[in-house]
């Protein structure tokens, strides 16, 4: 027992002896640099440098471009790719399904199989049927109801006030505008920043013309009004009508989200089109 003591002592003494690392001039032997040192305080210091040296090293990897030379990586611009590749892919299915088909469907009359005589015969009993002239002269009653309906309609107030009625347009969501309306940097909307899962409301009535989903924008829904008139709704969370709803002014058709790759927060992306071209949605509506 005493010597395992001893031994042990022995141990902690030579890990705590004091040593001096002296730097000298080799000509005249000056003094230059000291350090006292203990083999604990290099074992130490070695190990605190290891781990550092291990975490800068995983820090560099996993945050700088430096990853892309690891095997099993891919760089994001390889995974845009591969997300447009596989949308392609599936309308060239899509495409491809639709060819067949269409060929399925020719396949009969290339091969002969539709008789020419059901089709002649068709043509023959259409030439053999006439026409009773007297039948399509219109009677006295007949006469008198198609010149009052002319005369009502010929100055017809309901249609000409229909005609001059103007869309009115309501705020899909009241929030601050993070990014206003800029054409000088293709900005053709304004960015509206609210909670994730807040309501968007149809701005006016409408019918959905697309209900999907995109790279850079994420959840899109696409309204068209009246009078020529596109309502665009993009980064959406969650899209609750589908393509062909017809949807009504306030009504709720999606909520806020984050989607899409260009997207940096909880925010609704709005346009307004008219006629083909980009209008400023504040011109139209108050969105406080």
């Amino acid at each position: 027992m005493a010597k395992k003591d001893k031994n042990k002592g022995r141990l902690k003494q030579k890990l705590t002896d004091k040593y001096r690392l002296v730097v000298l001039n080799e000509d005249t032997f000056e003094e230059r640099f000291s350090l006292k040192l203990s083999r604990l305080n290099v074992f130490v210091l070695g190990g605190l440098f290891s781990i550092f040296l291990v975490a800068a090293t995983t820090l560099l990897i996993a945050f700088t471009p430096l990853k892309e030379y690891i095997p099993g990586y891919a760089s994001s611009a390889l995974k845009i790719k591969v997300a447009k590749l596989t949308f392609e892919a599936d309308s060239l299915k899509i495409k491809v399904g639709i060819l067949e088909n269409y060929t399925k469907a020719l396949k009969p009359i290339l091969k002969g199989e539709i008789e020419v005589e059901s089709v002649d015969s068709v043509k023959y009993e259409a030439r053999q049927r006439f026409i009773d002239l007297g039948k399509l002269n219109a009677s006295k009653e007949d006469s008198l109801f198609r010149d009052k309906v002319e005369r009502d309609n010929r100055f017809s107030l309901e249609k000409n006030r229909q005609s001059s009625v103007k869309v009115v347009f309501f705020a899909p969501l009241n929030g601050k505008i993070s990014q206003k309306f800029e054409t000088t940097s293709k900005h053709f909307a304004v960015d509206i920043t609210a909670k994730t899962g807040d309501p968007i409301k149809a701005t006016a009535d409408g019918t959905v013309i697309f209900s999907g989903w995109t790279i850079d924008t994420g959840y899109v829904l696409i309204l068209k009004h009246a009078k020529q008139y596109i309502s665009i709704y993009k980064h959406s969370g969650n899209l609750l009508k589908e393509q062909g709803d017809f949807v009504k002014s306030g009504e709720v058709i999606a909520t806020v989200g984050s989607t899409g790759e260009l997207s940096t927060g909880p925010h609704l992306h709005f346009e307004l089109w008219s006629g083909g071209y980009a209008v400023n949605p504040t011109n139209f509506i108050d969105f406080k």
